[in-house]
């Protein structure tokens, strides 16, 4: 356990806590917190989660834009659900886009659990643009992710990061409820 581990876990709990809230300084906070754990992951040969950390700061970016001005009336997005078919299309993303990289990081690196690492990355990034959209399915998603990379992690020795996914999980909760409240309240 590093120093860097223990900012860059507060600094997460910081950043969910706020998306529980739809604040939209979690994406600024969030940036801060995955450009430190590129370097963690990096350092433990979890390639994937390090490449996952560098697309996430891009995400970073689209989601600001998203909740401050996005949607129909470029006010940003509100809470809402996925349909049928989009939700489809971004497992469908998340699976190919997990046999690929598993593949390459297999293949061409020593990464230190390529297939593992390759899915949790994967279809961490279809949670991600569907947090940024605003879609309570993402809160779904990231409860099982979270809930599994917790095992990574303590299999990787990364045992105060496997304590923040605990707690990203359990947050994770919170804002599947949160947001459902909201997505109920809202008018049709």
């Amino acid at each position: 356990m590093s120093l860097l581990e223990v900012v860059a876990s507060a600094i997460g709990i910081l950043a969910v806590w706020l998306t529980i809230r739809q604040n939209t300084w979690c994406w600024p906070v969030g940036l801060a917190m995955v450009l430190m754990y590129a370097w963690i992951f990096y350092d433990t040969r979890l390639y994937s989660n390090m490449l996952l950390q560098m697309v996430y700061a891009l995400l970073q970016g689209y989601g600001w834009w998203m909740w401050l001005r996005g949607g129909d009336s470029g006010g940003g997005v509100q809470v809402g659900r996925l349909s049928v078919s989009r939700l489809a299309a971004g497992l469908v993303s998340g699976a190919l886009l997990s046999l690929v990289l598993g593949y390459a990081m297999a293949t061409y690196t020593e990464a230190s659990a390529p297939w593992q690492d390759a899915s949790l990355s994967a279809f961490s990034l279809v949670a991600q643009v569907w947090m940024a959209q605003k879609r309570i399915e993402s809160w779904l998603l990231w409860i099982l992710l979270d809930a599994l990379f917790v095992g990574l992690f303590l299999q990787q020795g990364l045992y105060l990061t496997a304590a923040l996914y605990v707690a990203f999980t359990l947050l994770a909760v919170r804002g599947w409820a949160a947001w459902r409240r909201d997505l109920a309240t809202e008018p049709v």
